[in-house]
């Protein structure tokens, strides 16, 4: 997960933060690839980041299902971080995440668009809560 030298100095400020906070926290790109998540997040990925590196949006989607609170499936293209990166705009949604090893949980998550400049999108951050 290192290649922060080529980076967009919205994503390494986003990583120094996420490193520094007991908040659940993940950093995507612009691409929406994974590239840092904190101690906190790994609770709810179920994986470190040094066990994963860097996931492209398929992979790392692919390790958590998300449902609403009525059971229905939230679509990739609905997610909180789909939306706040095609929309430029922060996305508050409560949801449920299932790992792939069958635990539940649900959070409230809060996806922020991070630009470079007024309309250069570098990334999103993510935060999550457990309710």
């Amino acid at each position: 997960m290192g290649r922060t030298q080529n980076r967009p100095l919205p994503l390494i400020l986003a990583r120094e933060l996420a490193s520094n906070v007991a908040t659940a926290f993940l950093v995507l790109d612009r691409d929406g690839t994974l590239i840092f998540f904190n101690d906190r997040a790994e609770q709810i990925i179920g994986s470190s980041p040094a066990e994963l590196g860097e996931l492209s949006e398929e992979e790392w989607r692919a390790l958590l299902s998300v449902e609403r609170l009525d059971g229905t499936s939230v679509p990739s293209e609905e997610t909180p971080s789909s939306v706040a990166r095609r929309e430029c705009r922060p996305v508050l949604d409560t949801l449920v995440y299932t790992r792939r090893d069958g635990h539940r949980m649900t959070l409230v998550v809060i996806a922020v668009p991070l630009l470079a400049h007024a309309d250069d999108l570098a990334g999103v951050f993510l935060v999550f809560w457990e309710t």
